[in-house]
């Protein structure tokens, strides 16, 4: 059989398909603190991707959420491909006839994608019935031998190998790459498995073109109902019929024979449950367990994962609102992010009130420290960079006017973390392990941001230690961003003449959420804890009330 045309770089990731007892969940791929890529557990959890992938889900099918979600927790860092992706994203954007047909498409397969799970699956328990499913909701457990599952879930490959051919013909180099992938499937042994017939000989399988032209083999029917078995049990019992009645007629009990007749009726019943069970046990299990490990209907349900998340793309755009743009994906020897008019992707949806900002992570401003009062927009900002850095490593829209980017080798996220102190270590050597193993990592192409540095330890230690950090990161030539209340250490690294200086900036009337150049200087710790009913006058009131 033919191998797939695609190149290997699209199926670098583990498929969606499960291989074991159980199907995939959505969110299987999510980082673990040993299996990660770009993105590790604990900056997958502090940069809410879980969130990001709910505002940019419009993905229909369980293989378009599951490719979709794999590709923020685990995102490519190949240009080329993030380049043909949005290639592909455009081309849907312009060509009404081929996104809609492809639409339909997903559509379609989405009602047979379920199918085949149940087969690969399914546990089928026996019985008469044939479409009857029991258990709770995450269980695949059917009344009867698995015929109709089979059916049904052979049926949705074979239709989407007849589908794809009817389609508007894509241009772009991914989307003609994805339908030809979908066609290399229709020329596989499994698809030929699927689509039939299959001999059964000494345990093992044969597909049309595998079996010899003139040797007999028993062909695999899934029906209960086979002609030539229920043909050889009706044949025998009438011959049992035939043999008791002459000689129940020498004795003159002839009509004892009919009685015979009606009691040997359930025998047929038995006769066709065994043959189920028989195909069951011998055939469709050890057939989808050969389709379950077939790499090739891995990628096929790969594939429909990928167009569905392209349209997922799409659709997102739509329902954000406002300014959306595919950033353009540049090459460089540093990690560099500019966005013009930046909204978060989770907080900005739908929101005509949310403020933007720009963002401007280049050579001469890789170092960014972020200072203002809480609540002024600082911790927000570093989520919308490292959430649209991840939107346009993935090929998706990103929610500004205009963008550019290097994709990140790495991304990593420190937010401080007194709930899960190592023992002995204490808050500063906590975050200090932390700190060491993202610098430790990190490349010119990373992405870091740090929330604070240095906390649990004296102003002086706090003041060396985040200066040798921070100029060790500038050094390393990583894009770094520090949120900070610190403006003495702004202005030793001024002294050094690094970095890039943003603040939060305020109007009487609170926080614009705009960031603004400079270091604050300004704490509005008293205004904050005043809306807390927590100022110093409120705390002489309460002790003046208890005396």
């Amino acid at each position: 059989m033919n191998s797939p045309s695609a190149p290997n770089s699209y199926w670098n990731q583990k498929p969606v398909l499960s291989s074991g007892q159980k199907p995939s969940g959505i969110r299987d791929s999510r980082p673990k603190e040993d299996d990660y890529g770009v993105l590790d557990a604990k900056t997958f959890d502090a940069i809410e991707a879980d969130e990001l992938f709910d505002s940019v889900n419009h993905a229909i099918t369980h293989a378009g959420q599951s490719v979709l979600y794999r590709s923020l927790a685990r995102p490519e860092t190949d240009a080329t491909l993030i380049q043909k992706k949005q290639e592909a994203v455009r081309e849907l954007a312009s060509n009404s006839m081929l996104r809609e047909g492809l639409q339909h498409f997903v559509d379609t397969m989405k009602e047979g994608e379920q199918s085949l799970y149940h087969l690969l699956y399914g546990t089928f328990t026996g019985g008469i019935a044939v479409d009857n499913s029991r258990g709770g909701k995450d269980e695949m457990e059917f009344s009867g031998y698995g015929y109709h599952q089979f059916i049904d879930g052979t049926g949705f490959a074979i239709d989407m190998i007849e589908t794809v051919e009817i389609l508007p013909q894509p241009q772009s180099a991914y989307l003609r790459e994805l339908f030809q992938a979908v066609r290399d499937f229709g020329k596989s042994r499994i698809y030929s498995l699927m689509r039939g017939p299959v001999y059964v000989s000494e345990g093992k399988f044969k597909t049309r073109e595998e079996k010899p032209r003139y040797l007999p083999l028993s062909r695999f029917r899934p029906s209960m109902f086979k002609p030539i078995p229920v043909f050889f049990a009706v044949a025998a019992l009438g011959a049992a019929l035939y043999f008791f009645q002459g000689l129940l007629a020498s004795f003159g009990i002839a009509y004892l024979g009919y009685g015979i007749l009606a009691l040997a009726v359930p025998i047929l019943p038995v006769v066709l449950i065994a043959i189920a069970a028989s195909d069951r046990d011998t055939v469709i299990y050890p057939l989808r367990k050969l389709f379950k490990h077939s790499p090739e209907l891995a990628r096929l349900v790969d594939a429909l994962g990928m167009l569905d998340e392209l349209l997922s793309f799409h659709h997102y755009s739509v329902a954000f609102g406002g300014k959306m743009t595919l950033p353009e994906i540049s090459e460089s020897e540093w990690h560099a992010l500019e966005v013009t008019e930046a909204r978060n992707p989770v907080l900005g949806r739908a929101n005509s009130n949310y403020v933007p900002n720009d963002v401007s992570l280049d050579d001469a401003g890789r170092l960014l420290v972020i200072t203002g009062p809480n609540s002024g927009g600082k911790t927000a900002y570093c989520k919308t960079v490292v959430q649209i850095q991840l939107l346009g490593q993935i090929g998706s829209y990103i929610p500004a006017a205009v963008g550019r980017l290097v994709l990140a080798e790495h991304i990593f996220y420190q937010v401080p973390d007194p709930g899960h102190l190592d023992e002995g270590m204490g808050r500063f050597g906590h975050e200090l392990k932390r700190t060491r193993e993202i610098f430790f990592n990190s490349t010119p192409h990373s992405l870091v941001v740090l929330d604070e540095l240095s906390e649990g330890t004296t102003f002086e230690e706090k003041m060396e230690l985040s200066e040798y950090v921070l100029a060790g990161f500038y050094k390393l030539g990583a894009s770094t961003l520090l949120v900070t209340h610190n403006h003495e250490l702004c202005e030793r690294l001024q002294d050094k003449g690094i970095g890039r200086y943003l603040q939060g900036e305020f109007s009487p009337q609170g926080p614009t959420y705009r960031l603004i150049p400079g270091v604050s200087r300004v704490s509005h710790a008293d205004r904050v804890a005043a809306a807390l009913g927590f100022s110093k006058e409120d705390v002489e009131k309460h002790l003046a009330s208890r005396s």
